[in-house]
């Protein structure tokens, strides 16, 4: 817990803890002060998994609940229209989505069957690989959670703060410690920081959820730019590879872009660095609205040179040396898909569900093949693709040509597919208002057959509400889903966005709401304008943002 604080408190009350503002402030934060959310692992194992959906009270249904991976999902046949208008319980269905946390996108091959067989046994085979390196199932009943935790658990997997006000997932490099122009591998500071802090009583309740990302990829591959706090490979002329240090990043419907502290972080030091951040969220952060108690709002209202100091002064005890920029990633794509040689002579190859979609049966058969192949180890990645590690180089044709028999390209990956992503929409999710995974499946489909021979590089994101799960804000073409006046689904256009070397937030265009009938028209006009009026080398997100307006509609 902080001592002493340096900033002085703002005039109004926030629910700041380190200026003894304890009195909750909302219903979240009275929930969250009454029982910690990861005890409801006890009631779950002994009362509502025997007793049944009915047993659960709505604190630990809608709440609590999720400190364990757990959401329950919409009821189905309830059309967008009514989103914001019906009652929680309403919406709820008495079903659970369960979301596995897979930290660094890593999953050994037992973990992958053990996943593929929980999906199969408990979740009709649903899965879905996100854009935050997770799976996550659909249909889990509240009876069978408790043997799901031990099938998982049995081999290393956990769901523990998957969800929630907690630190989410630590997200990694794919291809940490195999790549060949790599900076630093991240995986022992991932590894530190789950092992000593996951369900960690001292950051079980934070403000809001939060996030984290580590790589020492040249090719900036875990959207360092919209996380909470992430560590950014660099080479310090003096003291080596280590990482730049960023915070405050986060989407939704008020984004903000992470900023450079200038600090240089040495690998050993990440553990402590990440939890003097997010100890400064915990105890700083703004408790007293929802809606603006991510750590992005703190860290606009300090600005970098304040954030940095009380890190330094109050968290860390020591000054952190300042350090480069991380250098601009390489032009092209860094969702690694294709094969490609590793550092010690091996393969990895890249593969791209499309929209992430997946399966139980599907996941059990990826890792047939990556056995086969001579690997144990496959990825996840912040594109909702995976990669197979560590194949031997006389097996990469045979592991390629099975995966792309169930439908994951590889080779045969066109720039649609390896470029499209998709949140859950209202399939399954109680937020949203417009069809996604379904939609964005349809089109890729439609977009390969009408331009076959398009390769540019671009990014097309479907997003089921304003929250930007998928990330509308920072794709070249980013669809947030509206209703029409008549009900029906369309969506807003997000414009130029991008991250890497085209960071920052896309141009909305006034009043152009597309149908969702019409999205194959208007992606393909708008696609086949760029590849017209663009300069060599131009990408997507450049020209969007140069080009007159009646050219983007």
């Amino acid at each position: 817990m902080a001592q002493t604080p340096v900033v002085a408190p703002p005039k109004r009350p926030e629910g700041q803890w380190a200026f003894g503002e304890r009195e909750p402030l909302n219903a979240n934060e009275r929930f969250k002060a009454e029982d910690d959310g990861l005890n409801v692992r006890h009631r779950i194992e002994t009362v509502y998994a025997r007793e049944g959906f009915a047993s659960i009270p709505g604190e630990d249904l809608r709440g609590r609940m999720r400190w364990w991976g757990l959401y329950t999902q919409r009821k189905p046949g309830i059309d967008g229209g009514k989103t914001a208008t019906l009652e929680p319980h309403e919406l709820d269905d008495e079903y659970f989505m369960l979301r596995v946390r897979c930290d660094g996108g890593a999953l050994s091959v037992p973990q992958l069957r053990a996943i593929a067989d929980v999906s199969t046994t408990f979740g009709r085979g649903t899965a879905d690989i996100t854009d935050r390196q997770n799976i996550q199932l659909h249909w889990v009943r509240i009876e069978d959670v408790p043997e799901i935790w031990r099938r998982l658990e049995a081999v290393g997997l956990s769901t523990q703060e998957a969800c929630g006000d907690t630190p989410r997932v630590v997200l990694g490099s794919p291809v940490a410690g195999v790549a060949k122009d790599e900076i630093i591998d991240g995986t022992p500071a991932v590894e530190e920081i789950t092992r000593r802090f996951i369900g960690d009583p001292a950051f079980s309740n934070l403000p809001r959820k939060f996030k984290t990302a580590i790589s020492g990829s040249p090719h900036h591959d875990v959207a360092h730019e919209i996380n909470d706090v992430s560590f950014v490979g660099v080479v310090h002329p003096e003291l080596g590879p280590g990482f730049d240090l960023w915070v405050g990043g986060a989407l939704s419907t008020n984004p903000k872009l992470a900023v450079r502290l200038g600090a240089f972080v040495t690998l050993q030091q990440v553990p402590e660095v990440w939890a003097g951040v997010t100890g400064i969220f915990r105890d700083y952060g703004y408790r007293r609205l929802r809606n603006r108690a991510r750590l992005k709002f703190l860290v606009a209202d300090w600005g970098a040179e304040v954030f940095r100091d009380v890190l330094e002064r109050e968290y860390l005890g020591y000054t952190l040396p300042d350090g480069p920029e991380p250098p601009p990633p390489p032009s092209g794509r860094r969702d690694h898909v294709g094969v490609h040689e590793q550092v010690d002579g091996l393969r990895y190859v890249g593969a791209a569900p499309t929209v992430g979609r997946v399966s139980g049966p599907l996941l059990a058969q990826v890792a047939d093949l990556a056995a086969a192949a001579g690997s144990d180890r496959v990825r996840l990645t912040v594109e909702q693709k995976l990669v197979v590690l560590d194949v031997l180089p006389e097996r990469v044709d045979a592991l390629v040509e099975g995966l792309e028999a169930i439908g994951l390209r590889v080779r045969a990956a066109s720039t649609f597919r390896r470029g499209t992503m998709a949140c859950t929409g209202i399939e399954f999710c109680k937020l949203a208002i417009v069809e996604t995974k379904a939609r964005a499946a349809a089109l890729v489909d439609e977009l390969e057959r009408r331009m076959p021979d398009f390769e540019q590089p671009i990014t097309i994101n479907l997003n089921g509400c304003p929250n930007s799960c998928a990330r509308i804000q920072v794709a070249d073409i980013g669809l947030k889903g509206v209703l029409a006046p008549d009900g029906s689904d369309a969506y807003q256009v997000h414009l130029g966005g991008g991250l890497g070397l085209t960071s920052g937030l896309g141009r909305t265009l006034r009043g152009l709401r597309v149908p969702a009938a019409e999205l194959p028209d208007y992606v393909e006009r708008v696609t086949r304008r760029y590849d017209e009026q663009r300069f060599d080398g131009e990408l997507f997100a450049e020209w969007a943002h140069r080009a007159d307006e009646e050219d983007l509609r």
